[in-house]
């Protein structure tokens, strides 16, 4: 017995190496922050706003799929039982009182369970902590202006660019059709960061799905929105507020970096000011 598990054991011992080996080997997940062909979920949430959304869909769904089964089931149940076969000469009854109430407190309930989580999402989705980074983003016709303005020393230095989509034609391998930019907007993550929206012509609306964010941006007037990126990565927008001829043309492209990585990308910007 110890000799066959003396041969056995050196045999054991590669599988578990093999194992190993391949379990460290596996890439990492791949998050889907862009959108795809013919695509009906969300993109994977970036921020605990959006988590918050996509939860409330799942639980809101839920709801829906019971009552949808509920009210199959009771419309089946009354087209069988109270068909003519059944019941050729049906009943004159003008009310139920139990039934009423049940089909009143009921819903009634539902509603509630829906309320609560929403509104504490709501409310999470306007509340602005105290931020470490604060971005003003200026909606124009048909493109996007980005100012930093914790960095303005004077009109000379300070963060500032304007960002257009890359036409097509001047597309590298693996950007994005209509999506890419030739200046993207960088941001720490892990830091409460404060977006400042407003436009310079017409309405526009600065939405990135993967952030759960969607604010417009009204000229003459500043919406602020919050957010706290949990991932780096690289995150895809667009306008959504039609704004003219070239609306789908303005698409917006979030970079959470580390903050050594955002402080070197400020540094840079400040010396090319």
């Amino acid at each position: 017995m110890n000799l066959k598990l003396a041969f056995l054991w050196p045999k054991v011992m590669e599988y578990f190496v093999f194992i190993t080996i391949c379990f460290s080997l596996t890439p990492k997940k791949a998050y889907q922050d862009a959108p795809e062909a013919w695509q009906m979920g969300f993109q994977d949430p970036a921020t605990p706003v959006m988590q918050g959304i996509i939860d409330l869909h799942h639980d809101i769904s839920f709801f829906m799929l019971v009552i949808l089964v509920f009210v199959i089931w009771m419309l089946s149940r009354t087209l069988y039982h109270f068909r003519e076969g059944n019941n050729p000469v049906p009943e004159k009854i003008l009310h139920g009182t139990t039934i009423e109430i049940a089909w009143t407190i009921a819903p009634s309930l539902i509603l509630v369970f829906i309320a609560i989580p929403s509104f504490a999402l709501l409310y999470s989705m306007d509340e602005v902590v105290d931020p470490a980074v604060t971005v003003k983003a200026i909606g124009h016709q048909w493109y996007w202006s980005y100012e930093y303005s914790d960095y303005n020393q004077s009109d000379e230095e300070s963060v500032a660019f304007d960002s257009y989509m890359i036409p097509e034609d001047d597309l590298s391998v693996g950007q994005l059709r209509l999506l890419d930019v030739d200046n993207r907007v960088v941001v720490p993550a892990n830091l409460h960061i404060r977006l400042i929206i407003t436009s310079a012509d017409v309405l526009h609306s600065w939405a990135v799905p993967s952030l759960g964010i969607k604010c417009d941006a009204v000229p003459g007037r500043l919406n602020q929105v919050s957010m706290f990126i949990k991932r780096q990565g690289v995150f895809y927008g667009q306008c959504s507020e039609l704004c003219g001829a070239n609306h789908g043309f303005m698409p917006i492209v979030v970079e959470a970096v580390s903050l050594q990585d955002y402080v070197a990308w400020v540094a840079n910007k400040l010396e090319e000011a």
